[in-house]
């Protein structure tokens, strides 16, 4: 049975940022997600690619020990690919080209060992195959979700249905203030709340992310890096490592909340420092606590 079951793209990117670029990586939601995810426990991923997906990418996930027997194959189809750029504001992409392919009538299917899940992990995909993903779960014990501008504004029925469904609602802040209409993200996280998540995480890029519960708020700091090459995926590995961390433990209560953030903030941190899965695929879990340590170290008054 799997434990964790990721849902979204699987996509080749090419990155251009002041510092270097790649051509067609390996990239995409459940990829960076489920790769951060496998520091703490064995996912399993469910997604689409063309028969142009390249073999290895597939084998590299497997050798991480995520079940990828979810990812459906499509003959004669195309992987979605994504192309951009950063400037030295390392916080915004700029999309040059979005080519879908196969993901545009991607419709999740989940095999019958995942049904019986207990954590889930909704990337950033349309609200409705969100809500498809639910159905096939049984009685996960988190769900949590992401989403983006596009879904709040083309779907936002849809939306705001199936995030009254999950545990916890993740987004950035313009994402939290174009969704629930206000300037101020404590009257959005509010708003938030009242759908029915018992938690709602909102990043902030640089400046760390914000965690708000029913009497309760927290705030984990984001690691001042020296060298940036490619922020492509950080949101992704921050909220497959949160995740991934809660799976391993077997925790769903707000204290072991906290921990899954800053464990997301230290892998996020890491995959930022070079292009695609190329930090991570070196990263350890030495490298991985030492950090997390000095993010203790940072919290301290």
């Amino acid at each position: 049975m799997a434990r964790l079951v990721i849902v979204g793209s699987l996509a080749l990117d090419t990155v251009k940022t002041p510092f270097g670029e790649v051509k067609d990586a390996l990239g995409g939601a459940a990829t960076f997600s489920s790769y951060a995810a496998s520091f703490f426990s064995r996912p399993s991923i469910v997604g689409v690619v063309g028969n142009d997906f390249p073999q290895q990418h597939l084998r590299l996930l497997q050798q991480r020990g995520i079940d990828v027997s979810g990812v459906a194959i499509e003959k004669g189809g195309k992987t979605f690919r994504w192309s951009g750029y950063y400037e030295y504001d390392m916080n915004e992409a700029k999309t040059v080209s979005t080519d879908l392919g196969v993901f545009a009538s991607f419709s999740p299917r989940l095999p019958d060992g995942y049904k019986a899940a207990d954590y889930v992990f909704l990337a950033n995909i349309d609200p409705e195959l969100q809500m498809q993903v639910l159905s096939q779960i049984k009685k996960p014990k988190l769900a949590l979700l992401d989403t983006m501008n596009y879904w709040i504004n083309n779907k936002r029925r849809q939306l705001l249905e199936v995030i009254g469904k999950v545990d916890i609602l993740l987004l950035n802040d313009s994402e939290a203030r174009q969704l629930f209409e206000t300037p101020n993200l404590v009257k959005a996280a509010a708003a938030a709340l009242k759908l029915g998540p018992k938690h709602i995480i909102i990043k902030k890029g640089e400046h760390g992310a914000l965690l708000f519960s029913n009497g309760s708020h927290f705030s984990a700091p984001s690691y001042p890096l020296e060298t940036i090459r490619d922020p492509t995926g950080c949101g992704d590995s921050f909220a497959g490592a949160l995740i991934g961390y809660l799976a391993g433990k077997g925790g769903s209560g707000e204290k072991d909340l906290r921990k899954a953030m800053i464990y997301g903030s230290v892998v996020a941190s890491f995959n930022a420092e070079d292009f695609g899965l190329e930090r991570m695929k070196r990263l350890t879990m030495p490298e991985i606590e030492k950090r997390y340590e000095e993010f203790e170290s940072i919290r301290k008054f």
